[in-house]
């Protein structure tokens, strides 16, 4: 997927998500990442150190209110043995697709970021 292929939000949309982000950077995304949030689904790749990296499927239910929760639910690997997921605050969410869009924008698969994935895996519980 090309950041080309996402239908921008409106700035209607993003006026609601904006008090939740600083920085530049992030806030230029934002369209991007809440249109393809409103798509609810993204297909990437997790790069994995000394090995191949491992595709994934991303799905989730969309909510327009930055408060509600999102239900995110991972696969690798197309194997359902694989599969994980997690419930968080849609603007937290929407801040993690802000990292995907970004690494989009330089041409690179979408990926999470590692804090998104030490979430997924529950790994600071």
């Amino acid at each position: 997927m090309a950041i080309e292929g996402i239908k921008p939000a409106s700035q209607q949309d993003v006026n609601v998500y904006m008090p939740y982000y600083q920085g530049d950077n992030k806030r230029r995304a934002l369209p991007y990442a809440i249109g393809l949030y409103k798509q609810g689904n993204l297909e990437g790749e997790r790069q994995i150190e000394g090995s191949d990296s491992i595709v994934f499927l991303a799905t989730w239910n969309i909510s327009m209110l930055p408060a509600d929760l999102t239900r995110c639910r991972m696969q690798f690997d197309g194997n359902a043995e694989l599969s994980y997921e997690m419930t968080l605050a849609t603007f937290e969410f929407v801040d993690y697709l802000i990292t995907a869009v970004t690494a989009m924008s330089h041409k690179k698969t979408p990926d999470f970021s590692k804090v998104f994935y030490r979430k997924l895996l529950r790994i600071d519980e």
